[in-house]
């Protein structure tokens, strides 16, 4: 008998030189290679890629139409509430109330759980998200975004509970975000995936595969923080700081500044280009100012996929165990190196 050629190997589309592929192309993709999988994590995914689009829209000709400014109201977290951000958090609910995927929904704008309306069913999944973050910058026209987590649930089906909310951001199947600046981006990580990165490509409308692997810098040279709270921050971040702002050539000392006041702007930079993010307890804000759900976990998942570190600076961030849906954190992320060394000051190893 003729000997029969080897089979040939596929491909994934994602990973065929040359290949344009747009973020439900990739999707799908991802999800051939779990053939158990129902789709609905894909199709969450999916919708979150369409809600980026429509908030980009309204961001984009913000300056052209009555959509910037105050609503003259504020927020759970004592915030004034913008009118993009009311008009992001309507996108999200609107966008997913309906679909039969998630049973709960958890906003940083919202006081309590965002519950499905008894019309409509309910799934297996449960969705947080920051609709808008950074949005004081709005009207100074610097970049924002939209940060998310979706879990699965771990109560009977049905209406979901307070309990499927708080969790550790450990038990997280899919984080990232949507970065609205000179481009619009979406970042996000799934199941055991890297992190991948799409622009939006305004000709056509699609999100477009533009960073297929993103791994952060072991070590980096620039640092975030919002230095103006310096006299409040505690002793050993003031050290820490004095640190890398010293002169010290073998250890790429001094680090660079560089604060945007923008989450996502600064975490997508850091992400990127190495270092450390860093919002610090001070003795106003001794449990720290971040939230946990909707921007430390979320956040911390995808700098941990792409090979950094999230920590309290004494505790990993995924294994914080939420007690509250709108818990705050102290924060560093960024370079593993970076963040070890942050850590070492916290604790007192240095």
């Amino acid at each position: 008998m003729p000997n029969r050629p080897a089979a040939a190997v596929k491909t994934p589309i994602a990973t065929r030189p040359n290949q344009i592929v747009t973020i439900e192309r990739h999707i799908l993709d991802r999800q051939a290679q779990h053939p158990s999988a129902s789709g609905d994590l894909s199709r969450l995914l999916y919708d979150i890629a369409l809600t980026g689009k429509l908030i980009a829209r309204e961001v984009n000709k913000a300056g052209l139409v009555d959509i910037v400014g105050e609503t003259g109201t504020t927020n759970i977290q004592g915030e004034r509430v913008q009118k993009l951000d009311e008009f992001a958090n309507e996108c999200f609910i609107k966008n997913f109330d309906h679909g039969g995927i998630l049973c709960l929904m958890g906003s940083e704008e919202a006081n309590d759980p965002i519950a499905i309306p008894d019309k409509f069913s309910t799934g297996d999944y449960v969705l947080l998200f920051d609709p808008l973050d950074g949005s004081s910058n709005i009207d100074a026209n610097v970049s924002i975004g939209s940060i998310w987590s979706i879990y699965r649930r771990v109560t009977e089906p049905g209406h979901g509970s307070l309990v499927d909310l708080l969790r550790k951001g450990s038990e997280q199947v899919a984080a990232g975000y949507i970065l609205y600046g000179s481009s619009t981006m979406l970042v996000y990580t799934a199941g055991g995936d890297s992190v991948c990165g799409f622009t939006l490509d305004p000709s056509i409308g699609e999100f477009l595969l533009s960073h297929p692997r993103i791994e952060i810098p072991k070590k980096g040279k620039i640092y975030s923080a919002n230095e103006g709270y310096r006299n409040v921050f505690f002793e050993s971040t003031r050290r820490f700081l004095d640190y890398l702002q010293e002169d010290d050539e073998p250890t790429g000392r001094p680090y660079s500044g560089r604060y945007i006041g923008s989450m996502v702007a600064d975490v997508h930079r850091t992400l990127l280009y190495g270092g450390l993010f860093m919002y610090p307890a001070t003795r106003k804000t001794p449990g720290g100012k971040l939230r946990l759900m909707y921007e430390a976990n979320p956040m911390g998942m995808v700098i941990e996929r792409a090979g950094g570190m999230a920590s309290t600076g004494t505790e990993r961030i995924l294994d914080v165990q939420a007690t509250e849906l709108h818990q705050r954190v102290p924060l560093y992320m960024g370079s593993e190196e970076d963040v070890k060394l942050a850590v070492e000051f916290e604790t007192g190893v240095r």
